[in-house]
């Protein structure tokens, strides 16, 4: 039972990644838009007054209010959510990019922690760390029986502090320790890399507020080695979403100016909002554009270069904006499978100085008015993840799968022939959980999926066949899932 606990963690960690919101900043909270329900607050009251009278021990009030204004707001949808002191504090360094570190990617190997890259130029890299390194013990506590969080918790800290780790090097066949001075990491959400001569692979795994500066310098390190760039494949697999603003200035260095990205739709009148492909509707600090800074050779190949969209079940929020706004512009050729379905708009609120509200505001709309929400994006060419199939796709949950989704306003009661769809899809997960299983045991702490932007890469090579006007392995498999619909 711990061994299947621990796959489906596993799994869980990259599905749900895809719920991963898509957030507005906004300073300054909204008042009532209705009278309060007076009797149903002194309900409240009442019951707090109880529970810290009479409960067998006594409670903590601070405790007790922050737990329910959480039930509350997460009682809403999966991704409305209420930030205390150390929650808000990890939301805005996720959002940022930035964190206080050592500076490296890691993952978990037979229960220690491997390195997958150092990022560049940050501590560890400078102190030699490099890829496929074991960490067997932080300071002097051994990694073993740790969780991947508890490690990540003990690498971090305050600037200038120092950590030692114990590193295991295979193919030295040495241990050795490491000693670390923490500092704050800018992590970099975008890589690329010429393929071959004339095609060229760029992948963006979040949309941070460096994404479009990072995205930028990429794309003219492309066009400097590649001037005649033939084709190019944008990679948002498993790129759970991030910023809003970050989606459409991408969108936008691809697509004519001043055309619709997106729009979005909800009960207030600020959530009614149409954003174009322009610099006023993305820009937050006038002067600051890495998109209009390009250079003119770069922009212009931009607007007219053949292009690829991968996509697959982890492409949520703003990796839908964009592969939906290129796709009903007909920019780009979305091939993959079918998005998350991630299409509302989560607002953030201050409470207070170190306290605030993630609060689901809005609906997203592609340029063609379809709805994201619950749906996603169906791709235009449809591929397995390898040559032999989707060996693991039925494991990855989407949104339709997440419970108190929101939907998308156009449900309708299931079907007999759906419903059977349902349970058909329950017990391909669990085929597919076996099959993890049983790959994991054969081959502990081996990937079960090639890395993207490899070689092996089976996505990606059908990409750039098609860029290339080669036949394509389409999959012959794979179906739409439709939006989820009311059971009777």
């Amino acid at each position: 039972m711990g061994q299947k606990l621990k796959i489906a963690g596993w799994v869980a960690l990259g599905a749900l990644a895809g719920a991963l919101t898509t957030v507005q900043l906004q300073a300054v909270a909204r008042g009532s838009l209705s009278p309060l329900p007076l009797e149903e607050l002194q309900q409240l009251a009442a019951v707090f007054g109880m529970v810290k009278s009479d409960y067998v021990e006594p409670v903590d009030e601070k405790k007790l209010i922050t737990d329910a204004i959480s039930g509350m707001v997460s009682s809403l949808d999966p991704h409305s959510q209420y930030f205390d002191k150390k929650s808000f504090k990890e939301f805005r360094e996720g959002t940022s990019g930035r964190f206080v570190g050592v500076g490296i990617e890691i993952t978990m190997e037979d229960g220690l922690v491997k390195v997958v890259s150092p990022i560049e130029d940050s501590p560890a890299f400078r102190a030699g760390l490099k890829s496929n390194d074991l960490i067997t013990k932080i300071d002097e506590a051994p990694v073993k029986g740790m969780t991947i969080n508890d490690a990540v918790k003990r690498m971090r800290g305050e600037p200038n502090t120092k950590v030692t780790l114990t590193v295991f090097r295979r193919d030295e066949n040495r241990t050795f320790p490491v000693t670390i001075t923490r500092q704050e990491i800018k992590t970099q959400s975008v890589k690329s890399r010429v393929i071959e001569p004339g095609y060229a692979w760029l992948r963006v795994s979040q949309f941070q507020e460096r994404t479009v500066e990072d995205f930028a310098r990429k794309l003219e390190e492309i066009y400097k080695e590649q001037p005649q760039l033939k084709g190019l494949v944008l990679d948002l697999r498993n790129d759970p979403g991030g910023l809003l603003d970050a989606a459409v200035a991408l969108s936008a260095a691809f697509l004519p100016e001043n055309v619709t990205v997106v729009t979005t739709n909800g009960q207030l009148e600020e959530s009614k909002a149409t954003y174009l492909a322009s610099p006023r509707h993305y820009l937050r600090r006038a002067g600051n554009d890495p998109i209009q800074k390009l250079t003119a050779a770069t922009k212009g190949a931009l607007k007219t270069v053949p292009l690829v969209v991968l996509v697959n079940e982890g492409s949520a929020s703003a990796s839908e904006i964009v592969a939906g706004a290129l796709q009903d512009h007909k920019r780009a050729t979305i091939m993959g499978s079918q998005t998350f379905g991630k299409g509302s708009v989560q607002t953030v609120r201050p409470l207070g100085p170190d306290t605030g509200l993630k609060l689901t505001t809005a609906r997203y709309y592609t340029p063609n008015g379809r709805s994201i929400q619950a749906k996603g994006i169906v791709p235009d060419v449809w591929l397995d993840e390898t040559a032999d199939g989707n060996l693991f796709a039925a494991l990855r949950t989407r949104e339709a799968d997440l419970e108190k989704h929101l939907g998308n306003g156009q449900e309708k009661p299931l079907s007999e022939a759906e419903q059977a769809a349902l349970r058909q899809r329950e017990q391909e997960r669990e085929q597919a959980r076996l099959r993890l299983e049983e790959e994991q045991r054969k081959n502990p702490g081996q990937r079960t999926l090639p890395e993207f932007g490899s070689d092996q890469d089976f996505q990606l090579q059908q990409a750039l066949n098609r860029l290339k006007g080669l036949p394509v392995v389409a999959s012959k498999t794979a179906t739409e899932r439709e939006a989820p619909k009311v059971e009777n």
